[in-house]
């Protein structure tokens, strides 16, 4: 582990020595992910990437990639392209990415289950905003939207997402 990794601890993640306020998934810590749990998967898991809405703020750093209108997750599990991003129209089962809430407006995508899904297993474990201090999500990571601007800002591709059993 480095100080340029995220270290999820029972008081929030710690990332470059700093401990910041989170929210995990409403199923808890689990090592037996699966799609629809809730859970927050245990593992060492690399940050693959970065989305933002353009409309609603500017890139954090060079390597983010805009959220553009249509774009999906898939979360169906019998889509070939699940757990990976797609557009809109689509088929299969999926997740907006271009929200009407704030939830989205900034995403670090990790490579849970990613690139080659094996279904059922879980889709996209995301670091998002929260909905507000201590509101569980659906197996992401979450921050107030400060927080993850600030980690943004500070990420480097590779970084990892550490996340142990309690």
């Amino acid at each position: 582990m480095t100080p340029a990794d995220l270290l999820l601890t029972p008081k929030g993640v710690r990332f470059m020595g700093r401990l910041i306020p989170c929210s995990i998934g409403k199923g808890g810590i689990r090592t037996d992910k699966l799609e629809g749990d809730g859970a927050t998967p245990v593992g060492s898991h690399q940050i693959t990437g970065m989305l933002y809405r353009p409309d609603r703020m500017t890139a954090p750093q060079a390597w983010a990639h805009p959220i553009r209108p249509g774009d999906l997750w898939s979360d169906d599990v019998a889509d070939l392209n699940y757990n990976h991003l797609v557009r809109a129209p689509y088929r299969y089962s999926h997740e907006r990415m271009r929200r009407a809430d704030p939830l989205y407006d900034l995403v670090l995508l990790t490579d849970w289950n990613w690139p080659d899904a094996v279904s059922g297993r879980g889709s996209a474990i995301f670091l998002h905003q929260w909905r507000r201090p201590g509101y569980p999500t659906e197996g992401c990571i979450a921050f107030s939207r400060s927080n993850l601007r600030w980690i943004a800002e500070r990420l480097q591709p590779g970084a990892r997402l550490i996340v142990r059993s309690r």
